[in-house]
């Protein structure tokens, strides 16, 4: 009997290191699932919570890769947006690109259109708007992406083209809130005039001649309105009396 209590307990010695290390592995497991789960805890509340450039440029940072990353960058590039930093922005849409983005990937891509149209990249813009609305004809950003090429066809300088597209476009959508989108999108096109672009040093001598007018002109007011001077009796005026000693 103590022989075989002695030879079972060389057994267990022998498989002790592989106990040891079936056990670590388990635990390591629990472990990396728990980090894990803590971590897309942390993401969920931050992607809630976070709403200054700052505060979502740490969080993409920091959640680099977790499951929530996506919308995270979704939520940065708006807000480089809204700051005027379309440069940013579009490189952030652009990362973005073909991704799923946790079902977001539309908001993506006519982001990044508008990211093109900002800049003033109108050719580019249309095209991405105009091949976003072709390849997703269901999505809920579709009529947004047809306004926006229009828009950027006019600010390329084919005014016209674009309020043909438009014109074609209202008939085609539904009374309501679609209807007033594009005749609002008309409107703003009709009124829409391209301007040349001026240098910064035209810009400059342009306003330097306005003010040297504008001196010109107010020194001519003050002269015509200035009293004339005359002797009281009506003759030329005499000589100032000269000081004597």
């Amino acid at each position: 009997m103590n022989e075989e209590f002695d030879d079972f307990i060389q057994e267990v010695k022998a498989l002790l290191p592989w106990l040891i290390a079936a056990g670590l592995v388990v635990a390591g497991y629990h472990g990396v699932k728990k980090y894990m789960a803590d971590r897309r805890a942390a993401a969920a509340e931050i992607v809630t919570n976070a709403f200054t450039t700052d505060e979502l440029e740490d969080a993409v940072a920091k959640f680099k890769g977790a499951k929530s990353a996506g919308v995270l960058q979704l939520r940065l590039a708006k807000s480089y947006f809204d700051g005027g930093r379309y440069d940013e922005a579009l490189a952030v849409y652009a990362s973005l690109d073909g991704k799923d983005v946790a079902g977001f990937a539309d908001s993506a891509a006519v982001g990044r259109a508008q990211c093109l149209e900002a800049l003033g990249r109108f050719d580019e813009a249309a095209k991405a708007f105009d091949d976003f609305a072709e390849a997703n004809p269901g999505s809920f950003l579709a009529l947004t992406a047809r306004l926006g090429a229009a828009r950027a066809i006019a600010q390329s300088g084919a005014r016209e083209k674009a309020l043909e597209r438009l014109e074609a476009l209202k008939d085609t959508v539904e009374e309501g809130l679609d209807k007033t989108r594009v005749e609002s999108t008309i409107d703003l096109v009709k009124r829409y005039e391209k301007r040349a672009e001026v240098s910064l040093f035209d810009t400059a001598d342009a306003a330097q001649k306005q003010l040297e007018a504008d001196a010109e002109k107010d020194a001519a007011a003050a002269e015509k309105a200035a009293p004339e001077a005359k002797p009281a009796d009506g003759g030329e005026p005499s000589e100032p009396a000269q000081k004597t000693e």
